[in-house]
């Protein structure tokens, strides 16, 4: 028994001794620590039992190829879900989700009235459109949740091979389990985070990629444990029963902590031996894995979130708008409530209030009288609520989503036959507001494309070409690039990851060079310093490199078009076929032996390599970041280290990502020495990661500098003119990429600076908030995670408090200068600590530009969140691989790229598109106009619910308060479903207040979209003004002037004579002020409207005709054929409309010409043009100071008058906004209308 506990604390000790070698850096934040090996003495008892003993919560027990010993605990299954609703939720959920509409609410109270005693309509007339509106509703949720279900369905349904004794089992992914061991063959994708136990390839080594996690489509090796490698067949694999202790499940992608026992013996396990769900294996023909975390506790679907409902800014302002309406509601019946318990008299004899009454007319009891009424006058005004305004809207989305989003051609990607899709279509206004753009950078701005593009060896610089930013640059300062600037000489080339153009150093001319030993072995370290695998045929024009990074790809491939070809690998040997070494023309094949690999990583930032050549010769090769690889070079050639650097700082500020080579001559006694060391290093268990780091700084020492490569990661096509065009716009971008430095080699923030370049001009002030100080580095060597800590949150919080108030005083004495923040993913987790996040928000709103590096998918979220919440303002996220979801999700609008970097982000997305660029059409062409068409929409929705409902009020006074109807019921019912619904729905499909092309050409009209101009109360108080006199017009004109009218036969006109001719008098009114709000009119508009009037008179000619016993139509039955009969009829339709309508002509005309809305300025300039608008620009040859420059501008502002409306351009607030085009501030003079409508009379009195 002593054996056995002694047995026990030996396995725990070695357990926490291991878990700091696996975890690495990452140990303080892993979850494990001392405290935790107590409760793993309990853990060492199960793997002799093979039963789980209660665990520590933060550790986790996973027996291997054992599913019995696994069933007490309960671990999650594999199947994974996305929808929002599951059929137990779907209606619960679904009518939760309507009647978050206050007006779906409202309506359901409604139809609950209207089905008593006190209503005076027919409860049909309420309960079937509520009912049309909420099947409508659900039946589209349905639809949308379906289409996520089957994404689902497919992707759970996949299979996987799983061990079933000694022989391989096709499964479905949704039936995995954990502990369960599973083969996946190349280019299959990983059911579930896996521990990586065997390969075919050599050494335990497998390639994947994680173009799904952070949108990279360059392969990342991982390496199982030396103990698993034999596991390959199933017959060894049956007999693997391993025990795995690890953390719990988590979020973090990069880290991952825990020990296998095996043997009785336990090996650290670090994240090299984990495979994330969502990758897929490459160059491998299949590998061995045991299941450590299924389904929603998988790492990526930890990073997602669940499917949000969002709903559009536009519509929670909406329900503002309806609970208005509620408070007019209100008082309409408060004042006819009162009015009726005051009017209620037994005076009134003719009423026959004396004796048995009913209680809502009983004089003895006022205040029942005023109940009564209050709940009658709630239903008779309930038209004053649109019913029928979400069904319209939902409508208008989807066929916009449909016909419109899904089908422009202008977002077609023909490349990879990918058109854009709305997976939604409750957020297409919101496209038209969004203040704020969060991107992710690899996959969504870049192509993930590396090249080869310029280089520096032995001082002296090689290559020609011009990178995108350079152009930019050029471009935004003025300068004209010559195109002979552009041309390419005979010996460029341009293939795979090589763009290079300089005959200096191609087909072998660099031995003509000043230096042709430093050009070799700058070709030599390009070709040996590497982990890169060839692939294919050994020709120079079939082979093809699967790197762990694309930089490593593009030097390699660089330097085989130098003439140093790598074409094979062994465990120990790289082959390089060499040409014109010795004299041109010649080749031949060297091996060089691969001694020892020091691997790249985020704290070396540096690759090395020692190898012995055939001769003999000990070299070590290093390739890094500048600054480190400085630090480590040989006293002496003091000018080529400050030639190479001026080259180093060119190349940064061109774009290009940039990498020091340098090498070492080794002597047999030197390396042997190391060696020994390093070997002891690389099989410690404890702190594995920090003394080989150790040992390489012995050896990465009095380096001879070679020179520094540059490489171009190219933007997505159109990306620049993208960015620029959207801030235009008024739209800020925020770059979010959650790269690892080891890919972004360069350090710090050298790439984030690549793409700030093309998100703000050169004078940009940036504000870098780093983890990479000396003061964090000199903490971190003493190893204290809480003082570590405590210097990060310190030093984060000095520089947000710094750079606030410089942020600050920048935007008082140059508010011209563009700010930029920088920030590391590290410093950010202390930055959005709830005591700092107040003072990041206010820094970051003050910046133009936010570039995050290094942050995870949540903090990607959070970021988003925090402008979201923080700022109110709207947000846009738009992301490519699964990395991305939750950023996606957080925002108001979030955006997928579909194309080669998986579906995840499309799945979880809004809208999906297949390029960074289409944004442009999305936001400023089809986000724009949805918003101007909904607003438009909604505004006269409430126009002419409210008009119809006032004329009903003013009735209400001619009745004694009693709560009679004006209109019969059917008016009622079909006003908003029939007689003026299509007109509304075209106007909300095809208005256009200017083209798509001049959208796009004057980004500046989307900012009123961010500042909500068109739904703003003011412009509902217009409407609603107008709605007021409006209904006054219909019903005291037409009641008073009926006063004294007579039908054919003599008899005077009554009250559904009078009603049915108001109410003709709405429908022909309010349809004809839709064509007076529209921008475009079109043959649909036409013919909508005079449709929907048509369709009331022949409505109210048949419904007159008849008449049955079960229904109240006895009230118009031949009303409207006695109506026209008459001439006032005639007269009154045409003269009551006109009336109605003068004031709207009135505003219209003012607020065009005084108060113009930026579209209406564009309309007139480009109404009489078949062409687009030319800009205006300063004569090349001109040299003007800038007040006469602004002045020459001024004066070459469109003046001309529009032939239609004849003042287009004489009005005040037309100079400025195309001053504003122009990048000339011109305020606006309201004094010039009378100036310029005298010069008009005085030409006018010449002519």
């Amino acid at each position: 028994m002593s054996a056995r506990i002694k047995e026990m604390v030996r396995v725990a000790t070695a357990r926490l001794g291991g878990e700091q070698a696996g975890a690495g850096g990452a140990s303080s934040s892993s979850g494990f620590g001392r405290r935790e090996s107590t409760a793993r003495l309990g853990g060492a008892g199960t793997s002799f039992r093979r039963q789980p003993q209660p665990m520590a919560p933060t550790v986790r027990t996973v027996y291997c190829n054992d599913r019995d010993a696994n069933a007490p605990v309960g671990y999650k299954g594999n199947s994974v879900s996305t929808t929002k609703y599951s059929i137990l939720t779907f209606l619960p959920k679904g009518l939760f989700e309507q009647f978050r509409r206050v007006a779906n609410l409202y309506f359901l109270m409604i139809s609950i009235l209207s089905t008593t005693p006190i209503s005076p309509v027919h409860p049909v007339t309420n309960v079937v459109p509520l009912s049309l509106v909420l099947l409508v509703s659900l039946i589209k949720e349905a639809f949308e949740d379906w289409k996520r279900f089957q994404n689902d369905m497919s992707i759970n349904n996949a299979h996987v091979d799983i061990l079933q004794g000694q022989h391989w089992e096709s499964t479905p992914w949704k039936r995995l389990q954990v502990g369960d061991i599973v083969r996946i063959k190349q280019d299959g994708y990983f059911p579930a985070d896996l521990l990586f136990l065997s390969s075919t390839n050599p050494d335990g080594v497998c390639y994947i990629e994680t173009a799904n996690l952070d949108g990279e489509t360059n392969l990342k090796i991982r390496k199982a444990l030396e103990k698993t490698w034999d596991f390959v067949n199933p017959e060894k694999a049956s007999g693997f029963k391993g025990e795995v202790q690890c953390e719990q499940p988590n979020n973090s992608l990069y880290t991952f902590t825990g020990n296998l026992i095996v043997d009785k013996q336990t090996i650290p396990l670090s994240p090299n031996q984990l495979l994330l769900r969502g990758c897929s294996l490459r160059n491998t023909v299949y590998i061995i894995g045991a299941v450590i975390f299924t389904g929603h506790e998988t790492k990526v679907m930890m990073n997602s979130m669940n499917v949000p409902s969002k709903r559009s800014t536009l519509e929670k302002k909406l329900d503002k708008l309806i609970l208005a309406l509620f408070a007019t509601l209100f008082s309409m019946c408060v004042i006819g409530a009162i009015g009726s318990g005051v009017f209620i008299n037994e005076k009134y004899f003719y009423l026959g209030l004396r004796g048995h009454v009913e209680d809502q007319f009983n004089p003895k009891n006022r205040f029942v009288v005023t109940i009564l009424t209050m709940f009658t006058l709630i239903t008779l005004y309930s038209t004053i609520i649109p019913i029928s305004l979400y069904v319209s809207i939902e409508m208008i989305k989807f066929i916009q989503c449909t016909q419109f989003i899904n089908n422009d051609l202008h977002m077609y990607h023909a490349e990879s036959d990918t058109p854009a899709l709305a997976r939604t279509s409750n957020l297409n206004e919101e496209l038209g507001q969004v203040e704020y753009i969060f991107s992710d950078k690899t996959g969504t701005l870049t192509r993930n494309l590396m090249e080869f593009f310029k280089c520096s060896i032995g001082g002296e610089m090689y290559g020609t070409g011009i990178t995108e930013i350079e152009k930019g640059g050029a471009e935004r300062a003025g300068i004209k690039i010559d195109d002979d600037e552009g041309k390419r000489s005979a010996s460029a080339v341009h293939e795979k990851g090589f763009n290079f153009d300089d005959a200096r150093l191609m087909r072998g001319a660099w031995r003509n060079e000043s230096n042709p030993e430093a050009c070799k072995e700058f070709f030599r370290c390009l070709a040996i310093c590497h982990t890169v695998l060839p692939e294919g045929e050994e020709t120079l024009e079939k082979i093809s490199y699967q790197a762990a990074s694309p930089d490593e790809a593009a030097l390699v491939a660089a330097a085989k078009n130098f003439g140093f070809f790598f074409y094979r690998r062994t465990p120990t040997t790289v082959m390089v076929r060499e040409s014109h070494v010795e004299r041109m023309g010649s080749i031949q094949d060297v091996p060089y032996e691969i001694l020892n690999v020091l691997e790249f990583n985020s704290t070396r930032k540096r690759q090395s390599v020692v190898c012995r050549f055939p001769n003999g010769r000990l070299v070590l090769y290093c390739k890094g970041a500048d600054n480190v690889v400085y630090e480590r070079l040989a006293d002496g050639n003091h000018d080529m280290k400050k030639t190479s650097r001026e080259h180093l700082e060119q190349f940064g500020s061109a774009g290009l990502r940039t990498l020091c080579l340098a090498y070492r001559d080794l002597n047999r006694e030197q390396y042997e020495s190391w060696n020994e060391k390093f070997v002891q290093a690389k099989s410690s268990l404890r702190d594995r990661d920090k003394k080989l780091d150790e040992v390489a700084e012995l050896i990465e020492k009095d380096l001879i500098l070679i020179g520094c490569t540059a490489i171009e990661d190219k933007l997505q096509e159109g990306v620049p003119a993208c960015i620029e065009t959207l801030s235009a716009a008024g739209i800020k971008i925020w770059v979010l990429t959650g790269d690892k430095m080891e890919t972004a080699i360069n350090i710090a923030y050298g790439e984030a600076s690549i793409y700030l370049d093309f998100l703000v001009n050169n004078d940009t002030k940036q504000f870098i908030i780093s983890s990479e100080t000396d003061a964090i580095r000199e903490t971190e060597d003493r190893g204290d995670p809480v003082e570590i800590a405590r210097v990060i949150k310190d030093s984060v919080k000095q520089s947000l408090k710094v750079f606030h108030e410089e942020a600050r005083h920048s935007l008082i004495s140059t508010p011209e200068r563009n700010l930029a923040l920088i920030i590391d993913g590290r410093c950010l987790m202390y930055a959005l600590d709830p005591t700092l996040r107040v003072d990041l928000l206010g820094l970051s709103l003050i910046c133009h530009s936010v570039v995050c590096c290094r942050v995870s998918p949540l903090q990607k979220a959070q970021v988003t969140s925090l402008v979201k919440k923080g700022a109110r303002k709207i947000t846009l996220s738009i992301g490519d691989g699964a990395n991305d979801v939750s950023m996606i999700q957080a925002a108001h609008v979030g955006i997928g790229i579909s194309g080669q970097e998986g579906m995840q982000a499309v799945m979880a997305s809004d809208f999906a598109i297949a390029q960074f660029r289409f944004l442009t059409d999305l936001l400023l062409v089809h986000g724009r106009w949805s918003y101007l068409r909904l607003c438009k929409v909604i505004t006269y929705f409430f126009y002419k619910n409210l008009t119809f409902t006032l004329t009903q009020f003013w009735f209400t006074f001619q009745t004694g308060f009693s709560g009679q109807r004006f209109y019969d019921d059917w008016f009622q019912s079909l006003y908003n479903v029939i007689f003026t619904a299509l007109p509304v729905i075209i106007v909300g499909l095809f208005d256009k207040d200017v083209s798509a092309s001049l959208s796009k050409r004057y980004p500046q009209l989307y900012k009123e979209g961010i500042r909500n101009s068109f739904f703003k109360w003011r412009v509902i108080a217009v409407w609603g003004f107008f709605a007021f006199y409006q209904s006054i017009v219909f019903f005291y004109f037409t009641a008073a002037a009926s006063r004294h009218g007579h039908s054919s036969s003599g008899k005077i006109l009554g009250l559904w004579d009078v009603s049915t001719m108001a109410f003709s008098c709405v429908v022909v009114t309010v349809n004809l002020r839709l064509l007076m709000a529209c921008n475009s009119i079109t043959r649909w508009h036409y013919i909508s409207v005079a449709g929907s009037i048509v369709a009331w008179f022949v409505f109210i000619f048949i419904y007159s005709a008849i008449m049955t016993s079960f229904d109240r139509q006895e009230n118009v039955y031949f009303v409207i054929y006695v109506l026209m009969s008459t001439f006032f009829f005639y007269l009154t339709i045409l003269l009551v409309p006109i009336i109605a309508l003068f004031g709207d002509l009135l505003y219209l005309s003012i607020q065009r010409w005084l108060f113009p809305y930026d579209y209406q300025i564009i309309q007139e300039q480009h109404r009489d043009e078949p062409h687009e608008y030319s800009r205006v620009q300063l004569p090349e040859t001109s040299h003007l100071s800038p007040e006469e420059a602004r002045s020459y501008m001024i004066s070459m502002l469109p003046r001309e008058s529009s032939k239609h409306t004849g003042f287009a351009f004489d009005s005040p607030g037309y100079e400025s906004f195309f001053a504003s085009q122009q990048g000339v501030g011109v305020p606006h003079k309201a004094w010039d209308v009378a100036r310029r409508a005298s010069m008009k009379q005085q030409k006018a009195g010449k002519s």
